[in-house]
């Protein structure tokens, strides 16, 4: 967990910002929950690697002394999702467009762009299995990034029945799918070769090990490498179906990659067979983000089925994408993708007190200020001037208001210019609109 400094905080607003536009041009509501859930909310819906990795929270009183525990920091914004969904259902529309941006928490070991408090940027449509849901999911994803500067992006998609049965083709037996899953997900970060060796550990057998580094390096990766995301998607239904027609995965895929081609996310969205998900609650398409220079995804997310079932008693279809603020903030800053425009002070003007007797004065010309659309501070100090201007400049502040006894007489105030070390006197009323103009000169 970190502090954020008022420079990060801008960034990180800037960036919530454009967000938060793109996905209400999609259609999504905004949604908060708590920052606890019960425990037995969270348990049993990350598979077994996310439930190590819960914040839980001590029992209160007499109980805390017995380590039990009952509540937790919420791990993800989907689940908390899936229970406001099942507790409002008559509330909610029948389809449930929503985004949701708060931190989640995770007892995750530190890493670059990764913390354990981070915030999460979700947009999740419930209600419909319309493949139309994930090009939409996809374009909006896409259309932020696109906002946000990203131009090399890759929208990796697969799906988890597909996986299941090229795990089934490569000869994995089903008991142990659930472990391979898990090794798989690693494979940005340890390669095949450690991918191979964990799923050996693990009790698969070096025969289906070997058969599928030989799906993920062999002709499928070359099919992908192509960038015809169809390509990949026929080596990948001729290895788990051979003659047979294609599996219904197959089919829900292809119309996905169709229906994305007329969006944003065009030229950006490919296929790759490997991409496993580690949540054990994906169901169906599974989707991720990655940018070259970072290890690890942007984001990600999927279908998800049967997740709000386990709160209502029935099949509630969901698929959801989050990006990972934290991420997407090391990135743009590493590349400087962050606009020239953006404040990195924290007024426009600084209001220099020059006696102490004169300070209504300064505050009532502050306000006049900020009544034009100025951010102004007003010095609290009656120091030495220069002391003020030096103080103002330390900051980046570029202007100075200085409000003499002779300005107080005539209803005046005079403006310095930190840049150019020139300054001109104002009419009170107008000195707003000439600090105004100032600043559109100085970009």
């Amino acid at each position: 967990m970190r502090d954020y400094l008022p420079e990060d905080i801008r960034r990180r607003e800037f960036v919530i910002g454009v967000i938060r536009r793109v996905y209400e041009r999609y259609g999504f509501e905004p949604l908060e929950t708590p920052a606890v859930e019960n425990l037995e909310t969270l348990m049993g819906k990350y598979g077994e690697e996310g439930n190590q990795l819960i914040f839980k929270i001590l029992k209160r009183g007499e109980h805390e002394a017995s380590g039990q525990a009952d509540l937790a920091l919420r791990y993800d914004l989907t689940v908390p999702l899936s229970r406001v969904v099942a507790h409002y259902q008559s509330k909610l529309p029948r389809l449930f467009k929503r985004y949701q941006i708060q931190p989640v928490w995770r007892a995750d070991r530190p890493a670059r762009g990764r913390f354990r408090e981070f915030y999460q940027c979700d947009v999740d449509a419930l209600g419909s299995t319309s493949p139309v849901i994930e090009a939409e999911l996809c374009a909006a994803v896409a259309a932020a990034l696109t906002e946000l500067g990203f131009e090399d992006f890759h929208l990796r998609l697969n799906h988890r029945q597909l996986l299941t049965e090229i795990l089934d083709a490569a000869g994995i037996p089903g008991e142990l799918h659930g472990s391979a899953l898990v090794a798989l997900d690693k494979l940005d970060k340890i390669k095949m070769e450690g991918v191979a060796k964990e799923m050996t550990e693990r009790g698969i057998s070096a025969e289906a090990v070997e058969a599928l580094a030989e799906v993920f390096r062999g002709r499928i990766a070359l099919d992908v490498l192509t960038g015809d995301p169809m390509a990949g998607l026929q080596s990948v239904a001729d290895f788990v179906s051979g003659a047979d027609d294609d599996p219904p995965s197959i089919e829900n895929l292809r119309q996905i990659f169709t229906l994305t081609q007329n969006t944003p996310a065009a030229g950006h969205v490919t296929f790759d067979p490997s991409l496993a998900r580690g949540l054990s609650y994906y169901t169906g398409a599974i989707m991720e983000v990655n940018v070259p220079d970072l290890a690890g995804s942007l984001g990600g997310g999927g279908r998800y089925d049967n997740l709000v079932g386990m709160f209502l008693g029935q099949s509630v279809p969901a698929c959801g994408f989050s990006l990972g603020l934290e991420r997407i903030l090391v990135v743009m800053a590493e590349r400087g993708m962050f606009p020239p425009t953006l404040a990195t002070t924290p007024a426009d003007v600084m209001m220099a007190v020059f006696d102490a007797a004169d300070a209504a004065h300064a505050v009532r010309v502050a306000g006049l200020l900020r009544q034009s659309g100025l951010r102004v501070m007003v010095y609290p100090d009656a120091d030495k001037i220069g002391k003020q201007i030096k103080y103002a400049d330390s900051l980046g502040i570029p202007f100075v208001a200085i409000l003499g006894s002779n300005e107080i007489a005539a209803a005046q105030v005079t403006v310095k210019n930190l840049k150019t070390q020139t300054q001109a006197t104002y009419d009170q009323a107008a000195a707003g609109g000439a600090i105004l103009e100032g600043l559109k000169q100085r970009g």
